[in-house]
């Protein structure tokens, strides 16, 4: 089975804009008359020196004149080129957002590389916190080093916003020893003291890896520097917590914050509850602490609906799930890309391509754009359902959308390649997701390796593990480590 991607990066050509047309402006001043002996010789009018006079163009003075335009042409020349320039500027800028926007962090860095090196490129903070943040999110921590000091050579002061997004670059794929010693760089520098938000994202990479020794040690240390924790923070622990099963711990906090004056719970607290008992297949749970936020006064949000509808989906409770969406459309709450997404995936984890394909197309209809997730869904539901045509379609069409490629994407598919025993095509989607510099996860060599030992291909088998061995044991921070990329699943 021969699967096409169609996801390319080339970039669209510069192609500067017309330039304005210079329009010239003569005035002709009539002569007047002074009495009806002179009717026939119109005078002309006196013009002080170097004042521009009023040339009509049948006077020998116009042509004359009009013989000598050099002086506008340079200055045609020189708005001509002006206009291009700013027409290219505003080309690769725009190119460098559209990028950024659809998270392509290969063609964002290619683009921003060409704007480095025009002559009126100008380092800007904003810039490199747009990318520092775009490289973290597409696990890039390596590549948003080396930016970070491009940037530091480029002689642009570091922030601590700055600081703060590279070290959350570094947490998102889990590198909390380099995470830390951005920390104690940062505490070195007068100007770029971590804040509030800087230990909210530390602590929450702790928090999500149980390195809760480490969380307890991030709040003494904010209490030293008389940093107040904010329900940020608290709903960060709240989520680690919940996590790692430690239910008491989690209550605890939780009532600290209904004591607190600063750090209330909010509909985030109310979300984070109800999506680690929904994720762990604990409804009646859920439902209980739906109700307890509700009675503290909080009221729910989008989010918390698509939570529910997630939950119930997955627990094949399709008559409350259209319960839930049915009283969001009577509240007025918009259907969004997650909602659609929670109801595609109850669907494509039964095979349901029928109902699943109905959704996805009610989805389009109603002009709201699905995303990296809802085509992992797709792969995934129509291979359960052996449609594995419709497979391909998905993948094309993920492509013409420009669906951002990132692990979970390729794992999707690798999965439809083993659901249809095509090895040969999935070990060519796994040669092409490292090409395109996605690090496999656990998931991607968990796959390849079962489809290998069905095939009784065991020398392939302990290659792969070879190769698991050898990722880990470099799991570390280095500064060569560019290919990593787990991007979290949107929704």
């Amino acid at each position: 089975m021969e699967i096409a991607f169609q996801l390319s990066l080339a970039l669209s050509p510069f192609l500067p804009s017309t330039p304005p047309v210079v329009s010239r402006f003569f005035c002709a001043v009539a002569a007047s008359s002074s009495s009806s002996s002179t009717l026939d010789a119109p005078k002309k009018k006196h013009w002080k020196n170097r004042e521009y006079p009023g040339l009509v163009e049948s006077s020998p003075e116009f042509s004359a004149f009009n013989g000598r335009r050099t002086p506008v042409k340079n200055i045609k020349k020189r708005i001509d080129r002006k206009n291009v320039a700013k027409g290219w500027v505003n080309t690769v800028t725009e190119a460098l957002a559209d990028a950024i926007d659809k998270k392509q962090w290969s063609r964002a860095l290619e683009v921003f590389e060409m704007l480095r090196s025009q002559p009126f490129y100008q380092p800007k903070e904003g810039s490199y916190m747009k990318l520092l943040v775009l490289l973290g999110r597409c696990g890039q921590p390596g590549r948003a080093c080396q930016l970070f000091d491009e940037m530091l050579r480029e002689g642009l002061d570091p922030t601590a916003e700055l600081y703060t997004a590279l070290l959350a670059a570094c947490c998102r794929s889990n590198l909390i020893d380099k995470a830390l010693s951005i920390l104690d760089e940062m505490k070195s520098l007068p100007l770029c003291q971590p804040d509030v938000y800087t230990y909210s994202i530390l602590i929450k990479a702790c928090a999500d890896a149980s390195r809760f020794e480490l969380v307890e040690a991030i709040f003494n240390e904010m209490d030293q520097r008389l940093i107040t924790p904010n329900v940020v923070t608290h709903n960060t622990v709240l989520s680690g917590y919940g996590k790692a099963g430690r239910y008491e711990e989690m209550e605890k906090i939780l009532a600290k914050m209904l004591e607190s004056e600063t750090s209330k719970p909010d509909v985030w607290t109310m979300n984070t509850i109800i999506s680690l008992f929904g994720n762990q297949g604990q409804i009646e749970t859920m439902e209980k602490w739906y109700e307890k936020f509700r009675n503290f006064g909080i009221e729910p949000e989008t989010r918390t609906f698509n939570i529910l509808i997630g939950a119930y989906g997955k627990k094949k409770m399709y008559e409350k799930m259209s319960s839930v969406m049915e009283y969001m459309r009577r509240l007025a709450f918009p259907w969004t890309t997650s909602t659609y997404n929670n109801v595609i995936e109850a669907f494509s984890d039964v095979g349901d391509a029928k109902h699943m394909g109905y959704t996805f197309d009610q989805m389009r209809a109603e002009g709201i754009k699905g995303d990296t997730k809802t085509f992992c869904c797709l792969i995934r539901g129509y291979a359960n359902a052996g449609l594995f045509h419709e497979v391909i379609k998905s993948v094309q069409l993920a492509g013409k959308l420009e669906i951002a490629e990132n692990t979970s994407f390729f794992n999707a598919v690798i999965y439809a390649c083993v659901k249809a025993d095509d090895v040969m095509e999935m070990e060519r989607v796994y040669k092409r997701m490292k090409d395109k510099q996605c690090r496999p996860d656990s998931m991607t060599y968990s796959l390849i390796i079962d489809a290998y030992r069905r095939q009784g291909m065991s020398d392939k088998v302990y290659a792969l593990e070879q190769e698991l061995q050898m990722t880990n044991m470099h799991a570390d921070y280095s500064d060569d480590d560019d290919d990593h990329d787990t991007l979290a699943s949107v929704g």
